[in-house]
């Protein structure tokens, strides 16, 4: 390399001494023609020369992680040009942006790192082949083909500045609702700490989330597969390339049909094609709409909906999902039917609050601004003349199993993944504890000590160790500037929120960072939070629903950063791009992300204030997000003693975190005594999660969800297992990455996305004007259907 960088490659000689040191050197001896050029681990799963171990179907992590995905690296590829930083910082303004926009939208989409791959490759082709390269100054800026290192950087700057932060959402309800317009500089900062302390907490525990081999993080194999395949040798993967091809291709012209000419695709149910007229029918077999119906035994042939996780999800993932799929479906079914929480009064699948008001016919959505006293806090003597509001019972069902599922998590994790998560606290060691009490250990700028694991077999980590780490200190010097700027935001912003709410909501979001976190990395399921966090910060803070939407904000939102931060982390170790070019292309993606997104909002909710405001908002704004959000602050900032406590209306909600943390104790000790039995497949948590699963949404994917995903994660992989290695992970980013870059295209050209919707001429395939999708009798409003 002709210049140092921050990533710079270490000698081949020492790099043999580090191998040396830590015991990396292998015995075994590997044929050269396998090598590629660079340092390379053996090379697995190519197109030839394939074994006969790898035409055994991949069981464990380590199959996958070196099977489906090369470990090969060429360290003298360059992440640092400035094509990374021109086209990383215009996606990372354009995703910023976007991802905002769509938070006032209502059609809702997000901005994934397929599309972004997809769109980044074909930017950085095109830069690679317009910039002549016969003057200085174009080979400064082309100064060699785009490759993979760029790609990768590029992916994940602008990633990080696309996931709109939920300071976003905040701080629109203090503007729209207490009309509390927060300086620029002030709302700026508080969405850069929000973003940024999920990312230093999860940096600090990357040596047990990131680094080992069985930390998975199947989500990612699909785009992994996408930039391996963009950036290899033409000739070797000339199959793949077409598989890529032929399945973007496909999937781009198909969803045309499902989600604009033939909307009647997106969910067929047999049994309400044969009774149109049967609200029953319609609770448990529709789904083709939002909050429609349970979507049992619906086909569904719109792959925005069922989705590439289908095909990379683990089988023991999808197993469970289905067990608690089932069970979902008879939960909400017995409780709708049974009458419980006067469930027949409000509509089957709904998230806003209520009141039951007996003289009403109609669901009346209960107003909150009738509790609120003068300084915006729950005023309890109108409440008592209010009266409580209720949810959906369903909703209910989905807090309580969500309740279940978090502590179940906990003690699942500590049974049968101990190991795999205990170096997080081994800090905690008196050993440990000893040495910070040194005076070389408070000089933290000196202590450059490599976190990897030096015991590590994994071939992608063992490659990792050509390049520098980002030091610990990096990552601690973050999460204690989001500390610092936290705490000044929360202040200037008026949030009620005192600093020991803030210290506690960091504490609770360091816990679910590391045990939900190893559970996302395990199985590929992730979590949602949220309701969790509302409640406690309800009871922390009782009264105060602003107050409750920051504790959300650094309870739950660092968690979702965190868990971005470490699957990017992750992401980097099986592209090979450095560890020091990561971190330097997170924080540039979280500071741009989080200056362009408080600008976009705060224009929107400056122009579009009444309409944001308004229940039925326009086909080009809407302020449904906002509203909802609102709603829930209130509910469980002011309300959460009188309505979750025990006694209370919705006790059991509270009661599930007791529950949970017993649940999967049964299990473990049977599969003690019994291991005949495979009960160790069985997830606890997963289960009580997806009990609640179907509560909002689409739901007539499920059954095509369900059938692809077991044919994948099954047949193929069992008796097509070469198939499976090759084009698996492939085809689910390829159909991911058309049916995206369609959907974008189709929300801008006919969904009122840059003005006016054009709606396709109605007939028996588009009945969207007079029905449900799939012809389920429509829920009117109407008690007790």
């Amino acid at each position: 390399m002709n210049s140092r960088t921050l990533d710079q490659v270490e000698s081949p000689r020492d790099l043999d001494k580090k191998e040396a040191d830590y015991g990396l050197k292998s015995p075994q001896t590997i044929d050269s023609s396998i090598l590629e050029k660079g340092y390379s681990a053996p090379v697995y799963g190519s197109d030839s020369d394939l074994s006969e171990h790898f035409n055994q179907p991949p069981q464990t992590a380590r199959d996958l992680a070196t099977e489906v995905i090369h470990a090969k690296d060429d360290p003298t590829l360059s992440p640092w040009t400035f094509r990374t930083w021109f086209i990383g910082m215009g996606l990372s303004i354009f995703g910023g942006v976007l991802g905002t926009i769509y938070y006032f939208k209502p059609q809702t989409l997000g901005i994934s790192t397929v599309f972004l791959g997809v769109v980044s490759y074909v930017l950085g082709e095109l830069l690679s082949h317009i910039i002549p390269r016969k003057t200085w100054l174009g080979r400064l800026l082309n100064p060699h083909p785009f490759n993979s290192k760029e790609h990768a950087a590029i992916m994940i700057m602008s990633s990080t500045a696309a996931s709109a932060p939920l300071a976003v959402e905040v701080l629109a309800v203090n503007k729209l609702y207490y009309n509390k317009a927060t300086p620029a500089i002030v709302g700026i900062i508080l969405t850069f700490s929000s973003q940024c302390l999920g990312y230093g907490l999860a940096g600090i525990m990357r040596k047990t989330l990131t680094y080992p081999t069985n930390m998975l993080y199947p989500s990612i194999l699909p785009t992994v597969s996408l930039v391996e395949v963009l950036h290899g040798e033409k000739s070797q993967v000339k199959k793949k390339l077409r598989v890529f091809y032929i399945g973007f291709t496909v999937l781009f012209f198909w969803e045309f049909f499902p989600q604009y000419i033939m909307p009647v695709l997106t969910g067929i149910s047999i049994f309400c094609l044969s009774n149109r007229k049967n609200m029953l029918f319609t609770r448990l077999f529709g789904g083709s709409n939002g909050n429609e119906g349970l979507g049992l035994f619906s086909i569904c042939f719109d792959w925005q909906y069922i989705g590439g996780a289908a095909m990379w999800l683990p089988l023991q993932t999808l197993w469970n999902n289905f067990i608690g799929y089932i069970l979902c479906i008879v939960v909400f079914m017995a409780i709708y039917q049974g009458n419980i929480w006067q469930s027949q009064q409000f509509p089957f699948l709904s998230q806003l609050l209520f009141t039951n008001e007996s003289t009403s016919a109609k669901y009346v959505q209960f107003n909150q601004s009738e509790i609120l006293g003068a300084n915006q806090e729950v005023d309890m003597n109108l409440v008592d003349q209010k009266g409580l509001p209720y949810f959906a019972g369903t909703f209910m069902a989905y807090i309580l199993t969500t309740n279940l599922a978090i502590t179940a998590t906990l003690t699942h994790m500590m049974l049968w993944n101990y190991d795999d998560i205990k170096s997080a606290w081994a800090f905690a060691a008196p050993s440990q504890l000893k040495k910070l009490l040194k005076p070389s250990a408070w000089k933290f700028w000196q202590n450059v000590a490599d976190t990897r694991d030096p015991n590590s077999t994994d071939p992608h980590l063992k490659l990792m160790l050509r390049y520098k780490d980002a030091p610990n200190w990096w990552y601690l010097i973050v999460f204690a500037l989001s500390i610092l700027l936290g705490l000044i935001s929360i202040y200037q912003a008026d949030s009620t929120l005192p600093w020991w709410g803030f210290l506690v909501a960091t504490a609770i979001s360091s816990i679910c960072i590391l045990f939900f976190g190893a559970q996302y990395a395990l199985t590929g399921f992730a979590f949602n939070v949220q309701p969790v966090i509302q409640m406690l910060g309800g009871y922390l803070h009782p009264g105060k629903p602003v107050a409750n939407m920051y504790f959300v904000l650094f309870g739950y939102n660092s968690v979702s950063q965190g868990q971005l931060l470490i699957k990017d982390l992750k992401f980097a170790q099986y592209t090979h791009l450095s560890p020091r070019c990561t971190f330097t292309m997170q924080m540039v993606g979280t500071i741009v992300g989080s200056i362009f997104s408080y600008i976009i909002m705060d224009s929107i909710t400056t122009n579009q204030r009444e309409i944001l405001l308004s229940i039925e908002g326009t086909n080009i704004w809407s302020g449904q997000t906002v509203q909802t959000y609102n709603s829930q602050a209130i509910a469980w900032g002011g309300l959460a003693s009188r309505m979750f406590s025990v006694g209370g209306r919705y006790q059991w909600v509270t009661l599930a975190f007791l529950i949970g943390f017993i649940a999967p104790v049964p299990l473990y000790i049977a599969h003690k005594f019994y291991p005949k039995l495979r009960l160790n497949y069985w997830n606890t948590s997963i289960i009580s999660y997806y009990m609640g699963f179907l509560c909002v949404g689409i739901n007539s994917s499920l059954t095509a969800f369900f059938a692809v995903g077991f044919f994948c994660q099954f047949w193929l992989r069992k008796y097509r297992s070469n198939w499976f290695i090759k084009y698996n992970y492939l085809l689910s980013a390829a159909m991911d990455g058309g049916t995206q870059v369609l959907v974008f295209i189709l929300t801008f050209a006919v969904f009122g996305g840059a003005g006016k919707a054009v709606d396709f001429p109605k007939y028996w395939g588009n009945n969207q004007q007079s029905g449900n999708f799939d012809y389920c009798m429509k829920d009117l409003g109407s008690k007790g259907q």
